[in-house]
């Protein structure tokens, strides 16, 4: 058996390598723009910050460094996400057939667009509602001096947590094109999925009903979509007998 999977586990090493060299070009390059990229990350704290970016501070002798880090890392991640997905791909393609093999372009060019479009969603929508709100909450008692290595640790997790929601089109739409899910399927899960959304959301978000919708809200209606984009290319297909058991149910 182990025999079987050395196969595979050396398609994964392989995929990996070239993810981690792709993810240390792209850090290395971001790295050097670092100040400019965390001027754009901020903007949206600054702009929910009675003070602006004056308010924000570090307070440990080595914060700005690691932060830097941490801006770079992440820049780095976003800039990589075509090879990314292309060796995601890579890694999954053994197991198909030639024709879905094809799928690669596609794949790539919509993963990353999807991934793209939550994160947009996050940076122009959702935080500037959710920051607003959880900066203006208490500030008539207390100051906000938010620590700069904490909020771009946070940035970067909701950012992730929004780009990776809304691959939920992509994903479905491979799925039903393999034959592993259909319409129905997403229908008769549905009560379900919206619980996951909220637990999902739950858990990404900071711990506040408002940005908990934020994030449920864009998912549902991504989940809708899903389900029209499963039933446009591997509709349900009722059985004979099936058809035959929900017409004597009617009668």
């Amino acid at each position: 058996m182990l025999e079987d999977l050395k196969p595979h586990i050396q398609d994964l090493r392989r995929c990996l390598i070239r993810i981690a060299i792709a993810l240390l070009i792209t850090f290395s390059v971001a790295f050097y723009f670092w100040e400019i990229i965390l001027n754009w990350m901020v903007e949206p704290l600054s702009s929910a910050l009675p003070n602006g970016r004056e308010s924000v501070i570090f307070t440990q002798v080595g914060e700005a460094f690691f932060t830097a880090l941490k801006v770079a890392f992440f820049s780095g991640f976003i800039f990589a996400l075509p090879v990314i997905f292309w060796q995601i791909w890579a890694f999954v393609a053994p197991g198909l057939y030639d024709n879905e093999k094809r799928l690669v372009i596609p794949f790539v060019i919509f993963g990353t667009f999807f991934f793209l479009c939550g994160c947009a969603f996050a940076y122009y929508i959702a935080f500037p509602i959710g920051f607003g709100y959880l900066i203006n909450f208490g500030s008539q008692l207390f100051t906000a001096l938010p620590s700069i290595g904490e909020y771009v640790g946070f940035f970067a997790k909701l950012m992730i947590g929004f780009g990776v929601s809304f691959e939920l089109p992509v994903i479905t739409f491979f799925l039903a094109k393999i034959g592993l899910v259909t319409d129905k399927t997403l229908k008769d899960y549905f009560k379900f999925a919206i619980v996951f959304i909220f637990i999902l959301a739950a858990i990404l978000t900071p711990p506040d009903v408002l940005s908990q919708f934020l994030m449920a809200i864009p998912l549902t209606l991504l989940y809708g979509i899903s389900i029209i984009i499963a039933k446009m290319v591997n509709p349900y297909k009722e059985e004979p007998l099936e058809y035959i058991k929900d017409s004597l149910e009617e009668a």
